[in-house]
């Protein structure tokens, strides 16, 4: 009996590591870099922001149509329903017949049109406009994933501490710690709940479909020491890269070209047209039997507006419109440079928080070792125990939630000073 159950449990344990093995390689391990690159290359709202400069581009080249010159066939047939007469001599003469059809080629060019070329320069600036909005969803999509991963490390890290704890309770519980291991249990639950959503929403910014299973490298610690590398850098406070401040200057420069725009209503244009046609009158439906005779015209045709009652109220919205925006970008900015500043703060107080965090955790670490002693040799209580497990759980969750403040308050400081994460690093 003892010789036919040794190949099958080993037959069982091989099995069990190929399921393992088969199952890890088809779990998509990524790093931050990773997730933000995915993210920029499949999340639908990149695409469209891609598709909206497509767009505009698409506007622009049909604006720069507008000077080339237009050519059309043209037809038209009309029927007398009473011919035009004249009397001369006391008689009555009728002119004209009872069909006239006439068809042709007609061209068009524009020789001067300022209002067309001012329209090019707005379309111009609208690709631009679109090329910075775009970015700015790239920004707000590095920003979205960032947080997102770190908010999955520190679902992942809290579980892990979490689960450490209750594994402990365990051990004690073999003793006489019921209470605290089955207190202990819905809060381990609740922290596996928050992996498993903070995994969906990473997923659901990168453009994944939920059943892909992916999983983040690293964990929280990992990015202690680039903290401090990073505050011991000059406090960042450049607001040129801002998108939000880019695209109020590309606003503002879109309404001074729509100002000289408008000034090209009181301008004349000039464009000149060609016709090559071929004409027939007849008084019958005979097709076969009508004379068609061609005839070609050149031409310039100028307009001057003189006055237009719209035109001066169109100039004047327009000039509020621009001392609106101006005031606006003035106070974005006053609010940019305040969040800027709460952020670098916030990254500080992080930075102090943790040294401070990691000091407790190795004092926690200390105790609990103490009371175990303690408890060994029969000087310490089982309360006691509880009491160091649960002060080095608290501290250690603390120690991650200090580092993760610090890494949201950076991202959202990268989001306003316009930082690309993935181009730095």
């Amino acid at each position: 009996m003892k010789f036919y159950c040794k190949p099958t449990l080993t037959l069982f344990l091989l099995l069990y590591v190929a399921i393992q093995s088969a199952q890890a390689q088809d779990t998509l391990r990524i790093t931050l870099q990773d997730a933000v690159r995915i993210a920029l290359s499949d999340n639908p709202t990149i695409k469209v922001a891609g598709q909206e400069i497509l767009l505009k581009k698409e506007a622009r080249r049909e604006a720069y149509a507008g000077l080339f010159p237009e050519a059309s066939l043209v037809g038209s047939y009309s029927r007398a329903i009473k011919k035009q007469s004249f009397a001369m001599m006391g008689e009555v003469i009728e002119v004209g017949t009872d069909n006239t059809y006439s068809g042709g080629l007609s061209v068009s060019l524009p020789v001067f049109a300022p209002a067309l070329y001012k329209s090019i320069s707005l379309t111009s600036t609208d690709v631009n406009l679109a090329v910075e909005k775009s970015r700015a969803s790239r920004l707000d999509m590095v920003n979205q994933v960032t947080k997102a991963f770190f908010q999955l490390l520190l679902a992942q890290d809290s579980y892990e501490v979490l689960l450490k704890s209750y594994k402990q309770s365990e051990d004690n519980y073999k003793i006489s710690a019921d209470v605290q291991m089955r207190s202990l249990k819905p809060t381990v639950v609740s922290a596996r709940n928050g992996v498993n959503l903070a995994n969906l929403q990473l997923k659901v910014l990168m453009g994944m479909e939920s059943d892909v299973k992916v999983a983040v490298e690293g964990n929280l610690k990992d990015y202690e020491m680039s903290m401090f590398t990073r505050q011991a850098m000059p406090r960042p406070d450049n607001l040129t890269n801002n998108s939000t401040l880019k695209q109020l200057e590309l606003n503002a420069l879109q309404l001074k070209q729509t100002l000289k725009l408008q000034y090209t209503n009181f301008m004349p244009t000039l464009s000149a047209s060609f016709q090559y046609m071929y004409t027939s009158m007849n008084d019958n439906f005979k097709f076969k039997e009508y004379d068609w005779r061609p005839y070609s015209t050149i031409g310039l045709n100028l307009s001057i507006p003189l006055f237009k009652g719209s035109n001066f109220t169109q100039l004047k919205q327009t000039r509020i419109q621009m001392k609106q925006l101006e005031e606006n970008r003035i106070n974005t900015e006053r609010q940019l440079t305040m969040q800027a500043t709460g952020y670098l703060d916030n990254m500080a107080a992080s930075t102090e928080q943790v040294v401070s965090n990691k000091e407790a955790v190795f004092q926690a670490e200390k105790g609990r070792t103490i009371a175990e002693k303690r408890y060994e040799v029969g000087k310490g209580t089982i309360l006691e125990l509880n009491s160091s497990e649960v002060a080095l759980t608290e501290a250690q969750l603390t120690y991650n939630q200090s580092i993760y403040d610090y890494l949201v308050a950076k991202a959202d400081l990268d989001l306003v000073l316009g930082i690309d994460e993935v181009t730095e690093q």
